[in-house]
C-alpha cells in the first residue's frame, strides 16, 4: 500500500487523465478502500485542487482551478513533451520560442538521468530543416481555436495574394498545418461557400460573432489541398506521374498538389504556381517519370531547361 503522500500524488495523476473515475475504480488502482479515497479527495480539495463529483455517476474528475496542479508524466510522455518544446522553439509560431525554451529548461531540470540521456540522444540524432513559411501570431491561433471550440462566427480582416484587404465573416471549422503554413477552413457567410484562408494573412476582430450550428463539412485536409492548388495562380498544371497515388503521396505534400489515381502505376498531379520554374523544380525533385498534360507553357519551359542542362554536361 502506498504511503499517504505518494498515494495523493498517484490519485492526482489518475484524475489528470481525461476520464471520470468511480470511487471503486480509484480504490482498486490505489489498493485502498472507498472511504480512504473519499478522505484523500477531501485532502486534494483542501490543497486547492478542484475535484468535482460527477452527478448521477458517483464518480470524480479534476476540473479547472485557479492554479496549475503538478503535471505528472510517465517516461514516454515526458520525452514527447521535451521534443515538442524543442520543435516549438524553432517552429512557425512567432513569439513562443523564448517561452518554449523556458519551459524546456524547467522540464529538463527535473528529468531523471535516464530520461535526460534519452532526450539528449534524440536531440543529437535529429536535424531540423528550417521552415521557410511565414510566422503566425500565437494569439491569432488561440482566437481561431477558441471560435472553433465555442462554435462562434469569426470576423477578421483578410489580405489577399494581390495585397487587397477585405472583411470576412466565417463559421470556422478547422486549423490545418502543412509544415510551412497554417490554414483555416470555414464556411464564408457572405460568399455562402467553403473557403480556405492563410492564417498569416488574417487579423481577427473582437468580439467574435454569434454562435452557429455546425454544417456538414468537407475533409479539412482535402479542402486545403484543393484550395492551395486551385488558387488563382498564373499557371495551373496537370501532370501524369509514372507512379501510383500511394507512392506519389509519400513524396508529395498535400500543400503542393492534389493526386488523382488513374491505375496501379499512374496518377495525375494537379498543382499550380506563379512561376513555371517552380513547377519544374518540384517535378525534378519528386524523382518520378512524368509527362505534362497542361499547360503548354510548362512543356515549352521544360524543353528550354533540358537544353540548358544538356549544354551544361556536354
Amino acid at each position: 500500500m502506498l504511503e499517504t503522500s505518494a498515494r495523493l500524488l498517484r490519485l492526482l495523476s489518475l484524475l489528470q487523465t481525461p476520464r471520470e473515475w468511480t470511487g471503486a475504480e480509484l480504490a482498486a488502482q490505489l489498493e485502498v478502500d472507498v472511504r480512504t479515497v473519499r478522505r484523500d479527495i477531501d485532502k486534494l480539495r483542501t490543497l486547492g485542487y478542484p475535484v468535482h463529483a460527477v452527478a448521477g455517476a458517483a464518480g470524480y474528475r479534476l476540473g479547472a482551478g485557479a492554479k496549475l496542479p503538478p503535471l505528472l508524466l510517465d517516461d514516454d510522455e515526458a520525452i514527447a513533451v521535451a521534443m515538442g518544446l524543442r520543435t516549438a522553439a524553432g517552429g512557425t509560431i512567432a513569439g513562443i520560442e523564448e517561452s518554449s525554451l523556458r519551459a524546456l529548461a524547467k522540464l529538463e531540470q527535473v528529468l531523471p538521468s535516464r530520461l535526460r540521456h534519452r532526450t539528449a540522444a534524440l536531440q543529437e540524432a535529429t536535424v531540423a530543416v528550417p521552415e521557410g513559411g511565414p510566422r503566425v501570431d500565437p494569439d491569432t491561433l488561440t482566437a481561431i481555436a477558441a471560435a472553433i471550440r465555442d462554435r462562434e462566427c469569426l470576423r477578421f480582416d483578410y489580405e489577399t495574394h494581390a495585397g487587397e484587404t477585405s472583411r470576412r465573416t466565417t463559421e470556422p471549422h478547422r486549423l490545418v498545418h502543412t509544415g510551412r503554413r497554417w490554414y483555416l477552413t470555414g464556411w464564408d457567410v457572405d460568399r455562402e461557400d467553403w473557403r480556405t484562408y492563410r492564417v498569416d494573412r488574417l487579423t481577427p476582430r473582437i468580439p467574435t460573432g454569434p454562435r452557429f450550428t455546425p454544417r456538414e463539412a468537407p475533409d479539412a485536409v482535402d479542402q486545403v489541398s484543393h484550395g492551395v492548388t486551385s488558387a488563382p495562380y498564373t499557371y495551373r498544371a496537370r501532370i501524369t506521374l509514372r507512379a501510383s497515388a500511394e507512392q506519389a503521396a509519400e513524396r508529395i505534400a498535400p500543400s503542393v498538389g492534389v493526386l488523382e489515381a488513374v491505375d496501379s502505376k499512374t496518377c495525375v498531379l494537379h498543382t499550380g504556381a506563379h512561376d513555371l520554374d517552380a513547377i519544374a523544380f518540384y517535378l525534378a525533385r519528386f524523382g518520378f517519370e512524368f509527362s505534362v498534360i497542361e499547360p503548354p507553357e510548362l512543356t515549352a519551359r521544360l524543353r528550354e531547361l533540358s537544353a540548358i542542362f544538356g549544354r551544361a554536361v556536354s
